[in-house]
């Protein structure tokens, strides 16, 4: 009870209303494309590309926005960022679905763009780098362990969304959401007062550097490198993953099925590292992760595709990408320091949402013009030059317990 009292009282508090609300936000911002796409072109009479290049627009869009988005939460404060944006995204998705004016369209797009640079990750990361500092590790762990459900919900409420009101009631639905749960739980629930403020600092397995690097320069570039490398694989394999598995002779049952394994190797990869008390340092999970992904790709460029290589390889990928998204959140705050801490992950996001926004249309296109294992060579090369921008990496030396 006394447990209780103390995770919904103080700062503590900001873990538990951003666990519920990345759930919230990446079920309805990231999974439902995919799912809506095809209902919403077919009714307006306009092509997939049309469609998709919305998302896209509003994955550019939030890379724009990121670093501004991380100053002011350094700055302000989550509360102050996190709950209009939630505003915003909720007019996104009336605009989305009640006008059939392209242009239109595309406005509604940069808004839900807003939206997810106000209420993803990255600003999650932020907040939590305000109210905890140089301590905010775990509390980052946690909220991306809770994150990792948005999809085994996302899809099935999508799904029963879609078959109850159909596309545009389900945008609305997202609207209400927006405007009656998450700006609310943001703009109110978010606490204020950091952590630092009223209790010392939680002690850290790894060395906190007393003079932390700074966020430029070779290290900033091989960092942003490596997370872009890594955006652009799993933005590419997601995207056109059963399709290729399909291609390979697997039935589409079989590739569904084995595209399932993804999310749940995301969520015990992170459980296990929750559970070691982040006994290991976010630059070693982030040289592994990317190794493992390139060892994941290397497994079906040489094996070939097959029911067991298909359940190892999404095993794999989906373990690789639970941690390293955790890693991006944290060697980020190990490296540079808790000072700014916003706008660095906010330039670190940008052009990993750039090269996030395009790859579906790039690794599509590569699939026509050369062939699935092409494609396959192309994503273990990618891996192996982010193993080199990891390993290429050192932390400070300076550092105090």
């Amino acid at each position: 009870m006394i447990a209780l009292r103390r995770l919904l009282a103080g700062p503590n508090r900001a873990v538990v209303v951003l666990a519920v609300t990345q759930i919230l936000c990446w079920g309805m911002l990231i999974y439902p494309p995919v799912l809506v796409m095809p209902h919403l072109v077919a009714a307006r009479g306009w092509s997939l590309a049309s469609g998709m290049a919305g998302f896209s627009l509003a994955l550019v869009f939030s890379g724009i926005l990121s670093p501004i988005v991380g100053g002011l939460i350094d700055r302000h404060g989550g509360n102050v960022v996190m709950a209009p944006g939630a505003l915003a995204g909720a007019l996104g998705f009336v605009m989305v679905a009640g006008q059939d004016s392209l242009p239109l369209y595309f406005a509604g797009w940069a808004l839900l763009g807003a939206a997810m640079a106000t209420s993803l990750y990255d600003p999650a990361f932020a907040t939590l780098g305000r109210l905890f500092g140089a301590s905010a590790r775990r509390q980052i762990t946690f909220v991306r362990f809770a994150g990792g459900f948005a999809s085994t919900g996302g899809w099935r409420a999508n799904h029963l969304l879609l078959e109850h009101v159909g596309w545009r009631g389900t945008y609305y639905v997202f609207a209400a959401v927006m405007v009656l749960v998450v700006a609310p739980l943001h703009g109110l629930a978010l606490p204020r007062q950091r952590a630092l403020d009223t209790a010392p600092v939680e002690s850290s397995p790894h060395l906190v550097p007393d003079e932390p690097l700074r966020p430029e320069g070779r290290v900033f570039i091989l960092m942003a490198a490596g997370f872009a490398l890594h955006a652009f694989i799993l933005s590419g394999v997601t995207s056109n993953l059963l399709a290729a598995l399909e291609r390979g002779g697997l039935a589409s049952g079989t590739a569904v099925m084995l595209g399932a394994l993804f999310g749940p190797s995301q969520v015990v990869a992170r459980l296990i590292d929750f559970l070691m008390a982040g006994r290991i340092h976010p630059l070693w999970i982030a040289r592994g992760a990317v190794a493992l992904m390139a060892s994941a790709f290397a497994l079906l460029a040489f094996v070939g595709v097959s029911v067991p290589v298909a359940g190892l390889f999404c095993i794999a990928f989906g373990a690789a990408n639970g941690v390293m998204t955790i890693a991006r959140g944290s060697l980020p705050l190990l490296m540079f320091g808790p000072q700014g801490y916003g706008r660095v992950i906010g330039r670190i996001a940008r052009p990993a949402l750039f090269v996030q926004a395009s790859a579906p249309f790039i690794v599509a296109a590569a699939v026509e013009r050369f062939s699935d294992a092409a494609v396959i060579e192309v994503g273990m090369a990618a891996a192996l030059a982010g193993v080199g921008c990891f390993m290429a990496l050192r932390p400070p030396r300076a550092a105090r317990r």
